[in-house]
């Protein structure tokens, strides 16, 4: 949820909600990665047996933030509201995930082929030439918090 988020308000030059202090940690992992480990699972993998798929990319939000506003800075002209501000961090929200992806490397021969960097900068350009996207999804997904009161 973070990264279109994230580059929807840079393209449409509006703030960058960042929770708490921008610590809150994730794997990242392209997206055809993620569908190339799937693949390899359904088509090698054990019956029965679990494989966490996993990149190893493990940054928090405001790294990702940072480094998606220097992608976008290269590309477009960016917004004067296009800023990072701090925001109340979700109830319960969790300040790190990570997965163990050995198994997976070990037993299925798998790695992500696509770095953090590459794959940041592919997600950015297809947003960018893909903003109809936007408009074919309710914009209320786009913009509202979870797990406020409001929405529970």
């Amino acid at each position: 949820k973070l990264i279109p988020k994230l580059i929807y308000n840079i393209l449409n030059n509006k703030f960058l909600p960042i929770y708490g202090k921008g610590k809150n940690s994730r794997e990242w992992i392209y997206v055809t990665d993620h569908c190339n480990a799937l693949i390899k699972i359904f088509k090698k993998g054990k019956i029965g047996n679990f494989y966490n798929i996993g990149s190893n990319y493990n940054l928090n939000n405001l790294e990702i933030t940072n480094k998606l506003l220097n992608i976008a800075k290269k590309k477009i002209k960016i917004g004067k509201k296009v800023k990072i501000i701090f925001v109340k961090d979700r109830p319960g929200h969790d300040l790190r995930y990570a997965l163990n992806s050995k198994k997976l490397k070990r037993k299925l021969n798998w790695k992500p082929k696509i770095n953090i960097k590459e794959g940041l900068e592919k997600t950015f350009l297809w947003y960018l030439n893909n903003q109809e996207y936007y408009s074919n999804i309710n914009k209320m997904d786009i913009i509202k918090r979870l797990g406020s009161k409001k929405n529970d």
